[in-house]
């Protein structure tokens, strides 16, 4: 992608124009992210408490049991929102859907481990491990360069 800057002293509020051949996923996510329809935290809730939950915080979010949990370092926080909504809402180049049933931070994983047949194990740097189902091992290895 290239990017211009002009300066005109005449020109009294910025004003962006975007040309292209196409409309592509990263200009719309690029053009929700400009508009500031993306907001950069997440709600968290625990004890009876809401925490806003910053996106680069994030280990992994998952359902279980009707709910959707978003992981951290400080503990793991119930969240209010559907885990599609969340995809939208995420940065698309940091996470990653590895199921049906979570989404990864790519910047929190340890290794994965290929030697399952047909699967991947995610090791997170919290310790935890995740596994990515079928349906979602091509995306993944696409994401990966692999």
């Amino acid at each position: 992608m290239q990017i211009e800057i002009q300066i005109d002293e005449a020109q009294k509020e910025p004003k962006l124009i975007i040309r292209t051949d196409r409309m592509t996923e990263e200009i719309a996510a690029l053009m929700k992210r400009l508009s500031g329809e993306i907001p950069r935290g997440i709600a968290g809730f625990r004890d009876g408490t809401a925490v806003l939950l910053d996106q680069a915080e994030l280990i992994r979010v998952y359902a279980a049991g009707g709910k959707v949990y978003a992981v951290t370092d400080r503990g793991e926080y119930l969240v209010r929102l559907r885990l599609y909504e969340l995809e939208e809402r995420l940065d698309k180049r940091a996470f990653v859907r590895i199921s049906n049933s979570e989404i990864i931070h790519l910047k929190r994983v340890r290794s994965f481990d290929l030697s399952f047949a047909g699967t991947i194990c995610v090791c997170l740097d919290n310790g935890t491990a995740a596994y990515v189902s079928r349906r979602y091992v091509a995306r993944i290895k696409q994401t990966l360069g692999i």
